[in-house]
């Protein structure tokens, strides 16, 4: 079973209003939770089965800009942890996706998203460039391959692995760099 509902809202917590919080808590938690609650009890049922719930790079690392998205993210990297933990006795899998940038509609907020700040479509788009965003069919050739070998957490493309070992050897550092970036995006975007 994929889980595989997502919407980013991009911009400071600030510019954040409730209602925000609530929409993508919503689908890209609530959504999760959804769909693990109705395959879950079946898949125990019958033995088997494999969950794969689709996080992102924010779930891994900080996420400055984007963070009703990291919180949401990270949130089902730890759903998918500790499913996989207790599922697998079992019998069940559960991996868990974290795309880099993938060429899809979600790098401009998805279709219930938003972006708080103000910036043109044109200016997003040369932002997210920079992050060398992947076809998805090229993206769903590799996670399927991964998924098949049972792959607990899957980094696509590869490249965006340097990233979440630089946040698992030092945090700090990672967070540094994450600031860093951060600022370097508003001033070039003069936010």
């Amino acid at each position: 079973m994929f889980n595989n509902a997502g919407i980013g809202i991009g911009g400071g917590v600030s510019l954040h209003s409730i209602e925000d919080w609530d929409r993508i808590i919503d689908v890209n938690l609530r959504g999760v939770v959804n769909g693990v609650q109705a395959a879950y009890q079946i898949m125990l049922n019958q033995g088997f089965g494999h969950i794969v719930n689709t996080a992102s790079m924010a779930g891994l690392t900080p996420g400055p800009g984007l963070v009703s998205y990291a919180t949401t993210k990270h949130a089902v990297v730890g759903l998918s942890k500790s499913l996989r933990a207790e599922a697998a006795s079992a019998g069940i899998r559960v991996s868990v996706l974290c795309p880099g940038a993938i060429r899809t509609p979600i790098l401009e907020g998805g279709k219930y998203g938003r972006i708080l700040i103000d910036i043109s479509p044109e200016q997003q788009r040369d932002m997210w460039e920079k992050f060398k965003p992947m076809p998805p069919n090229i993206f769903a050739s590799k996670a399927l391959d991964a998924i098949a070998k049972n792959k607990a957490i899957i980094i696509i493309p590869s490249w965006w692995k340097r990233f979440w070992w630089i946040n698992r050897l030092s945090p700090s550092l990672g967070i540094s760099l994450a600031q860093k970036s951060y600022q370097d995006m508003q001033k070039a975007l003069k936010v």
